[in-house]
C-alpha cells in the first residue's frame, strides 16, 4: 500500500518461503500431518554447520497445546490473492509449484468425511486464538477466512484438465457454506426472538429448531446486548449449541470476503455503533466479548492465568485488528466508525510503546503480559490509516458480492437498513 515505493518482492519472497515450508515431512509425536499444512510461524536461526541462516518452522509442534494451525494456509491463499491484485502479476500463481501449494491447501479442505455440515470442524487453538477458549467445532473466523481463501483460490487457480474438478468442488462448497452461515450463524433481534421460542426434540426435515437447541441454554447476557438495530454473526453453530459470543475478526473476514450479504454488513456496522463502549472501549477493539468469567471460565478454559477475565483472547483489546475493522467499515460505506476508532488509538498506542493488548472491560490498561513495541501493533495502525487515506487500498483485501450465490431469505425488520 506504501505509494509509489511499495515493495512486493517482500512479500513474494514470504509467499515463495512459506510455500517451501510447507513441502517439510510434518511430524509430532510419530504422527505425520497433512501434506498441506502451512506453518503456524518459523524463526530465523543461524545455521553453524552451514555458516548461513536457516527458517525453522512450526506446524503446531512447539505451539500451546500442540495444536495445528488451520487459518495459516487459508492467509497464504489470500495473501497471494492480494499480491496478484496489487502488482498484476500473474506469473506468480501460474507457477506450478505455487498452484500444487493451493492445491495441497484444498485438498486438506475439501476432503470427504462424515460431515453432514459444509463448515470445517476444528480444534481448540487453531487460530488466533491459539489457546484453550471453547472455540473448538465450527468457530466462525475459520469459516469465513475458508470461504475467503476459496473465492481466492477461485480466481488463482488455473482452469486446465487436472483443475477443472477441484474448481468444481469448490463452487459447491461456496454455495453451501454461504447458504449455512447466513441463515444459523446468523443473530439480530427476530432471530434471537424466534430461537427464545424454539421447540426442542424435533425430527425430520421440516424442523425449525434444525440443531436441537435448548433456549434455556441462551445466555443471559445475550439479551441486554442485542440491540434492535443491528446483528452479528454468532462464535459457533453445532448440535445443540450456540456460542453466542461476537468474535471480531470472523465477523469483519465475513464482509471482506462478502459472506454477509450488504443487509448483514450494514447491520453488523450498526452493533459496533450501538456498542461501541462494550466493543471498542477506549481502546480498540475486543477480539471477544464478552468475557468468560467464574466457573464458566473454570471448565472452558481450564482455569488459564494468561486468558483471565477481560485479558488476552477473553475480552482483551488487540489494536493489531484496527485494520481489519477500517477495511470492514469502508467496505460498509462507514469509514467514519474506523476514524474514530483511529482516533482513540492514536491517544495512546505509541505512548504506551505499542503494545501487543490491553487489559479491562474497557481496554483501559496495558496487558499484564504484553509485549512491546509489536510490529503488527504498528502494521494494523498504518494499514488502517492508508486505507483511510486511500479507500481504493481496499481492494487488495476486499471481495465483490458473488451474484451466483443465492442470499438468505432472512424475516429482519429491526435490523434491515434503513435510508440514510
Amino acid at each position: 500500500m506504501k505509494v509509489p515505493s511499495h515493495e512486493p518482492e517482500i512479500v513474494k519472497n514470504f509467499l515463495l518461503k512459506t510455500l517451501h515450508l510447507q513441502g517439510w515431512k510434518k511430524t509430532i509425536d510419530n504422527f505425520t500431518l497433512g501434506e498441506g499444512v502451512m506453518p503456524a510461524s518459523f524463526k530465523v536461526m543461524y545455521e553453524s554447520f552451514q555458516k548461513k541462516e536457516v527458517l525453522k518452522a512450526d506446524f503446531g509442534g512447539s505451539a500451546i497445546g500442540r495444536v495445528a494451525p488451520v487459518d495459516s494456509g487459508f492467509w497464504w491463499i489470500i495473501l497471494l490473492r492480494s499480491y496478484t491484485k496489487c502488482t498484476k502479476d500473474y506469473t506468480l500463481a501460474e507457477q506450478p509449484e505455487v498452484q500444487k501449494g493451493m492445491k495441497l491447501i484444498l485438498d486438506l479442505c475439501l476432503s470427504d468425511g462424515f460431515d453432514t455440515f459444509p463448515t470445517l470442524l476444528c480444534a481448540d487453538g487453531c487460530s488466533m486464538i491459539d489457546r484453550r477458549m471453547g472455540v473448538y467445532g465450527y468457530p466462525i473466523e475459520i469459516q469465513a477466512l475458508f470461504f475467503f481463501a476459496l473465492r481466492c483460490a477461485q480466481q488463482m487457480l488455473k482452469e486446465d484438465t487436472d483443475s477443472s474438478k477441484l474448481i468444481e468442488r469448490i463452487e459447491r462448497r461456496i454455495t453451501a457454506l454461504s447458504y449455512h452461515i447466513r441463515n444459523y450463524y446468523w443473530l439480530d433481534f427476530t432471530q434471537l426472538n424466534n430461537i427464545y421460542r424454539y421447540k426442542t426434540e424435533e425430527y425430520s426435515h421440516t424442523a425449525v429448531n434444525k440443531f436441537n437447541v435448548i433456549p434455556e441454554s441462551i445466555p443471559d447476557w445475550v439479551f441486554d446486548f442485542m440491540p434492535l438495530r443491528g446483528g452479528y454473526f454468532i462464535g459457533n453453530v453445532s448440535p445443540a449449541r450456540m456460542d453466542f459470543r461476537w468474535f471480531l475478526v470472523g465477523n469483519c473476514i465475513a464482509i471482506l470476503s462478502s459472506l454477509a450479504t450488504m443487509a448483514q454488513t450494514t447491520a453488523i456496522m450498526d452493533l459496533v455503533e450501538e456498542r461501541w463502549e462494550d466493543l471498542i472501549g477506549e481502546m480498540p477493539l475486543k477480539i471477544a466479548y464478552p468475557a468468560l468469567e467464574g466457573y464458566e471460565w473454570n471448565i472452558v478454559t481450564g482455569c488459564d492465568p494468561k486468558n483471565t477475565r477481560w485479558s488476552y483472547h477473553n475480552g482483551g483489546s488487540w489494536p493489531v485488528l484496527l485494520w481489519l475493522l477500517t477495511a470492514a467499515c469502508i467496505k460498509a460505506g462507514r469509514p467514519q466508525i474506523a476514524k474514530r476508532a483511529i482516533e482513540l488509538v492514536e491517544q495512546r498506542l505509541s505512548k504506551d510503546a505499542w503494545p501487543e493488548y490491553y487489559d479491562g472491560k474497557k481496554g483501559r490498561y496495558i496487558g499484564k503480559q504484553a509485549r512491546k513495541y509489536q510490529t503488527w501493533s504498528i502494521s494494523g495502525y498504518l494499514v488502517a490509516k492508508l486505507m483511510i487515506e486511500n479507500p481504493s487500498n481496499l481492494a487488495m483485501i476486499s471481495l465483490e458480492e458473488d451474484k451466483k450465490i443465492e442470499k438468505p431469505r432472512l424475516t429482519r425488520s429491526a435490523s434491515w437498513p434503513c435510508s440514510r
